[in-house]
């Protein structure tokens, strides 16, 4: 039987991203001056404009603002004519965290109630879904061709979305290549594709499918679908913290129990408790116990323990769910603190993890298999 599945990643420079990034590296900013500060921040871009919001516990003094602008002017927004860059004006509105949320936390209980999920299968060297991956690859393909100057006529800002084919739930290829890039209107659209074509979405078909025929004839390449595509960025889409979940997890062929990563310290359980579950999951596919793997895990605010746990191995389990079970039990105790301590939460890393993807990277302590 044939199927498809398609997922998309956005480049790093995508507005979403951008407020990611920015509220993830006042996370690090924060933990770096004090590993125990609790720290919920959102970020807003759009014409011209950042704005910061949210709760803040931390012993040190935090230049937001100076953040703020340093990761925009990181990401390649320096030109003012662009409607967005790191002159854009600055708005802080971030105050102490609430007494009550405190009181549950520093007793080792969770930040907040939730149910989050991990997932694992054998379908790339990572361990994640193909499509996800591939699309990680392009646009990273693309980020990295406009930071280098390899095609400097690239601007911030870009998506990827691919369709791949599957045959008896394997994938065999891909069928479909979508890209949307912000260029020069001074580099015509023929010399824009094929650069793509050759630097960015070649390198990564090859890496992923090696054994793929890479003829445009038979894979459907589309470009820029509306025409072209001169400003990107937050003048031309607002952007928020939080509205790529399914991009930073596993591009929709893993389940999501709906909170956003970014912006929150490792006590806040939407965060831990997803990388949590993750390790997990990639454990019991990397030991062999499985070729597909979901965590479910739940907490309820204040409580140190989850108030459920699952495992679901769709039906491709090589073992007993009884072992599956004790196994992963002997991995990871999932009380926050202890989630928190294995992994090594309490450190300045995550604005890496603000693009291209949370999982299938292997820098990550929840991607490391035991």
């Amino acid at each position: 039987m044939l199927d498809q599945f398609t997922s998309e990643s956005v480049a790093s420079g995508h507005p979403d991203k951008i407020c990611d990034q920015i509220s993830d590296s006042i996370v690090d900013a924060c933990l770096a001056a004090d590993p125990h500060s609790r720290v919920a921040v959102e970020t807003l871009v759009t014409t011209d404009k950042i704005v910061l919001a949210g709760e803040i516990t931390c012993t040190a003094v935090i230049d937001y603002e100076a953040i703020a602008r340093a990761t925009v002017k990181r990401l390649g927004y320096t030109n003012p004519a662009w409607g967005f860059s790191d002159q854009a004006s600055v708005e802080v509105y971030i105050h102490q965290q609430s007494p009550d949320i405190a009181a549950g936390v520093d007793d080792g209980g969770a930040g907040d109630q939730g149910i989050m999920f991990g997932f694992a299968c054998d379908e790339t060297p990572e361990l994640m879904p193909l499509p996800i991956m591939l699309a990680h690859q392009l646009v990273r393909n693309l980020d990295q061709a406009r930071e280098t100057g390899q095609l400097p006529y690239l601007r911030p800002d870009g998506k990827a979305q691919v369709v791949i084919d599957y045959a008896n739930s394997k994938p065999v290829k891909a069928s479909t290549v979508i890209m949307a890039v912000p260029y020069d209107k001074a580099v015509a659209k023929e010399q824009l594709e094929k650069d793509l074509w050759e630097k960015i979405i070649v390198p990564a078909l090859r890496k992923y499918l090696p054994k793929q025929t890479l003829d445009q004839k038979q894979l459907k390449l589309i470009i820029n679908g509306t025409g072209a595509w001169e400003i990107g960025g937050p003048a031309s889409d607002t952007g928020v913290t939080g509205r790529k979940i399914i991009i930073d997890t596993y591009g929709g062929m893993g389940r999501h129990g709906g909170g956003c990563f970014s912006g929150k310290d490792p006590s806040k359980v939407d965060r831990s408790g997803a990388y949590a579950a993750r390790f997990l999951a990639k454990n019991i596919v990397a030991r062999g116990l499985a070729k597909r793997a979901e965590v479910r895990v739940a907490y309820v605010i204040g409580q140190a323990k989850p108030v459920a746990v699952g495992i679901e191995t769709f039906g491709t389990a090589t073992v007993s769910d009884v072992k599956i079970k004790a196994y992963a039990n002997s991995l990871l105790d999932l009380s926050v603190q202890n989630i928190i301590k294995q992994l090594d939460l309490r450190r300045p890393i995550f604005a890496a993890t603000a693009a291209y993807g949370h999982f299938g990277r292997e820098e990550f302590s929840w991607e490391k298999i035991i």
